[in-house]
């Protein structure tokens, strides 16, 4: 029987691209998405490739509506063994006219959603006998701090600590966690700053050792390490996709 993932954020960019990836791999994917056309339409690409899918409509800053999400899985395929949670959003704005809506909805999507995503799903990989991984994508930005982005990277780096957390909690349970931090990623939420402004592609790539953006399939190459058993002693780290980023100090 194939193994079972859950991926959030399926609908475009890191998370699609991920679906994809373990599709062809012969996991079944449950593709969730809160855009619920563009989680289908993921899932139709995969069917027509010969996957097993499932699109399922989800908000992850909604406990409620991730359990509904799990439930839905469970129902669809039988089991879980994995999440890969994708979703994510961009605010970047200036600290001091920040808003407390957008500091809430940052904080709401990046730290809560992880947490709700990770919890519903570690309920059910506990009710299944333990087993199981997570993979959650953080950022360089958990570990350096960048203009404009102030929930961004609090944001981040909760996701990262709270990595370790459930990590060390879940290990009696046989369910490892671990994240996944790219530098820019070459995704439409990326053009979309860098058509606004708010980024430049060509410093980007200056500040990168390795000359480039990350692809979103180096991203679903990583993930999909730390999904497998290659890995099965691999829990509780950050592993940054990056080209360089944090290890070359100089901006």
């Amino acid at each position: 029987m194939p193994k079972v993932a859950i991926v959030t954020g399926a609908g475009s960019g890191i998370g699609q691209t991920v679906s994809h990836r373990l599709a062809s791999e012969g996991w079944s994917v449950a593709a969730a998405d809160l855009n619920a056309e563009a989680a289908a339409l993921t899932a139709k690409q995969i069917s027509n490739a010969g996957g097993s899918v499932h699109a399922v409509a989800v908000d992850i800053a909604s406990a409620e509506s991730c359990a509904t999400m799990v439930s839905a899985s469970v129902a669809r395929f039988g089991r879980v063994d994995a999440l890969v949670n994708c979703a994510g959003i961009s605010k970047p704005g200036d600290s001091l006219t920040y808003s407390k809506a957008d500091w809430e909805q940052m904080i709401a999507v990046q730290l809560n959603g992880t947490f709700f995503t990770a919890q519903a799903v570690g309920r059910q990989l506990v009710q299944q006998g333990g087993g199981g991984a997570l993979v959650f994508i953080s950022s360089t930005n958990a570990e350096a701090a960048f203009p404009r982005r102030a929930a961004y990277c609090a944001a981040k780096a909760g996701v990262a600590m709270l990595t370790k957390v459930l990590a060390v909690e879940w290990a009696a349970h046989g369910i490892r966690v671990n994240a996944v931090g790219p530098a820019y990623v070459e995704t439409e939420m990326t053009l979309r700053n860098i058509a606004a402004g708010n980024v430049s592609r060509e410093a980007i790539e200056r500040r990168i050792p390795l000359g480039r953006l990350a692809r979103p399939g180096d991203v679903a190459d990583a993930i999909s390490f730390l999904l497998s058993d290659r890995a099965s002693f691999i829990t509780g780290h950050s592993l940054y996709v990056d080209g360089g980023w944090l290890a070359y100090g100089y901006l």
